[in-house]
């Protein structure tokens, strides 16, 4: 009897094959869609386009002046309203995760593992994306904000819609993927990952840190030097997220594994005895 690689027969292999091909006869048909990438993508840049036009509008008119109505109105009311939201938000995500997780990871078939890598990607992308709005996109023009206007407050309009909205969505993103493979993914369950604490707790890290930045520039003016030591802990816990490849080699190491027990890894692209590497057709430098 004829055998493929992980131990299983032609006959159990093509019946496990055949399980996991849709009405399309492609592989994995109903474990991926792409709208679980995109709509969480362009939601983002939807909201986010439309927070700027609204700084564009009521930054520099009823923003200056931290004293005054308007800015009560047009930039305080932002504040009182997103800091609460956010937070029942945090909770609410965490909890959910938390309530719904699977009681039984032990019984996880290969295929229904396989789904929710895809999901835990589709996690990660949101959160990547929300990063990218947060700490690059708000925080580099939170630089030139300050180095154009002379604040009188740390509630400017720049740091309500960058430190108090952009960050804790990021947040929530970030630790929202981290409770869904810790509650849906064997192994993920079993232990705690290094990379992706760091790939989490880093970013997050970046928002105690505003605590100390607004402290600081209550006694220095540093609006016209932003490569000031007091602004180096953004870029320290920013650099955690570098800790995305450790991550990527986890969930891919562990893909192989489940799309080897699927009995796929014939259909796969990817062969590893095709490899130029493995055949010894190119040099490896030893």
């Amino acid at each position: 009897m004829s055998t493929v690689s992980g131990g299983l027969t032609d006959v159990e292999a093509d019946r496990r094959v055949k399980a996991a091909e849709g009405e399309d006869g492609k592989i994995g048909a109903d474990l991926f869609t792409w709208n679980i990438i995109w709509v969480p993508f362009v939601v983002m840049f939807i909201f986010y386009s439309g927070v700027r036009v609204y700084e564009q509008i009521y930054g520099f008119s009823m923003g200056l002046d931290s004293f005054s109505d308007e800015f009560k109105l047009y930039w305080m009311t932002i504040l009182w309203v997103e800091l609460p939201v956010l937070g029942a938000a945090f909770i609410g995500v965490m909890a959910y995760l938390w309530k719904t997780r699977d009681r039984n990871l032990a019984a996880i078939t290969p295929r229904e593992e396989m789904r929710r890598y895809f999901v835990l990607m589709a996690w990660l992308t949101a959160y990547a994306t929300a990063v990218y709005w947060g700490a690059s996109f708000f925080t580099e023009q939170d630089g030139t904000w300050h180095q154009t206007v002379v604040r009188d407050t740390d509630f400017t309009p720049s740091h309500i819609l960058e430190f108090y909205l952009s960050y804790p969505i990021y947040i929530i993103m970030g630790c929202g993927a981290f409770m869904y493979a810790k509650t849906r993914l064997p192994y993920y369950a079993k232990g705690y990952s290094v990379p992706f604490l760091l790939f989490v707790v880093g970013p997050f890290m970046i928002f105690p840190n505003v605590g100390l930045n607004e402290w600081g520039h209550t006694f220095w003016f540093m609006e016209e030097i932003f490569v000031a030591p007091l602004h180096w802990g953004f870029v320290f816990f920013g650099w955690f997220a570098l800790a995305v490849f450790g991550v990527s080699l986890q969930i891919l190491g562990r893909l192989r594994e489940v799309i080897i027990a699927n009995g796929l890894e014939q259909k796969c692209a990817f062969q590893e005895e095709s490899s130029p590497f493995i055949a010894g057709q190119v040099p490896v430098a030893e």
